[in-house]
């Protein structure tokens, strides 16, 4: 059977998701204790469907011109005017810090509108601190033993429709149709391929993997993947993808316990996820799938330490390599079973 149409098909669904997962990844990427972002960067409210979570990342209100609802941002001195004396007890500000305008008070750090951050979680995904023996879910494992000189504030998420996300969106999507064919798994890939994407480009922004997609994803994995093999033509086995999903996750778990400041938790439920779609064309499949994201994860942290971006202690955000190691043994185990 000819699988191009198949393909196409697939490679069309991919861009027109893949045009809407910036949205979400803008709102998604916020620290843990924040809530969710509900407003673009000049500070309107997001609308459209399903609560302002579908549609293109661009905002109505700013394209008309209205004016920014954003918190203001302090003032730097001028240049060639010294900076107001700091009050006793003030810490030095950082380099890039904004200064103090003569004639005006500095706030003292904790106090509304400057110094440093009041709070414990870093502004940078730099070297790990000193913390609780378990962090906060999502974060990294940390490949690095001193500051270098790559360590840095973290960019700003941006909002904006992005062309190669909605490519490599569209990429994945081809090669999935074209691997697996008619079979009935194949919407499940679909399905599934653009919440992939959003957890890679979130983790990516805020080394976070967010509860809220990572547990439905595997539950959705799961139920779907049961119904594909109640459907004629299927290409692999529905309890060896539950057995795959607990697996996968038990082994994160397990490195998990045995080094939890280098292994976030996000990771483990991912993995979960990872596990079951993998586990859907046997444990070879399973094996390949979760060992290329250990291997391009170590590649990476390598690269960066051999270019002098990076050292052992410095944080990286582990789930794009487990999605990229998970997408390349699903081809396989596609290929495989036509």
């Amino acid at each position: 059977m000819d699988v191009t149409p198949i393909a196409v098909a697939a490679a069309v669904w991919g861009a027109a998701t893949g045009l809407l997962v910036p949205r979400a990844a803008y709102r998604l990427s916020v620290e843990p204790e924040d809530d969710w972002r509900a407003a673009c960067p000049q500070g309107h409210p997001l609308t459209g469907s399903a609560g302002g979570w579908l549609g293109l990342p661009r905002c109505a209100a700013c394209a008309s011109g209205a004016p920014s609802q954003a918190p203001p941002r302090p003032l730097a001195a001028a240049p060639g005017t010294a900076a107001a004396p700091r009050r006793p007890g003030e810490p030095t500000p950082l380099p890039g810090e904004p200064q103090a305008v003569p004639g005006e008070p500095r706030p003292l750090p904790g106090e509304q509108g400057g110094g440093r951050p009041s709070t414990a979680t870093p502004a940078h995904p730099g070297p790990a601190q000193p913390g609780p023996a378990h962090p906060e879910p999502g974060t990294r494992a940390p490949v690095a033993e001193a500051p270098t000189a790559a360590d840095g504030p973290r960019r700003p998420v941006p909002y904006r429709v992005s062309v190669p996300v909605a490519v490599v969106t569209a990429l994945v999507c081809l090669l999935l149709g074209r691997a697996t064919g008619p079979r009935p798994e194949l919407v499940v890939w679909l399905l599934c391929v653009p919440f992939a994407v959003l957890l890679a480009l979130v983790d990516r922004n805020v080394h976070r993997l967010p509860d809220e997609v990572t547990l439905p994803l595997a539950a959705a994995a799961a139920i779907l993947l049961g119904a594909a093999e109640l459907a004629p033509g299927d290409g692999g086995s529905w309890p060896t993808a539950l057995l795959g999903g607990l697996a996968l996750g038990g082994v994160y778990f397990l490195l998990f316990l045995i080094n939890p400041n280098g292994m976030g938790f996000g990771d483990v439920k991912l993995a979960l996820a990872l596990g079951v779609v993998l586990g859907w064309y046997g444990w070879t499949v399973l094996f390949a799938g979760a060992f290329a994201g250990f291997l391009l994860g170590a590649v990476y942290g390598v690269g960066l330490m051999l270019m002098r971006r990076a050292n052992r202690r410095t944080a990286i955000p582990f789930g794009p390599f487990m999605i990229t190691g998970a997408f390349l043994g699903l081809l396989l185990g596609a290929l495989a079973a036509a």
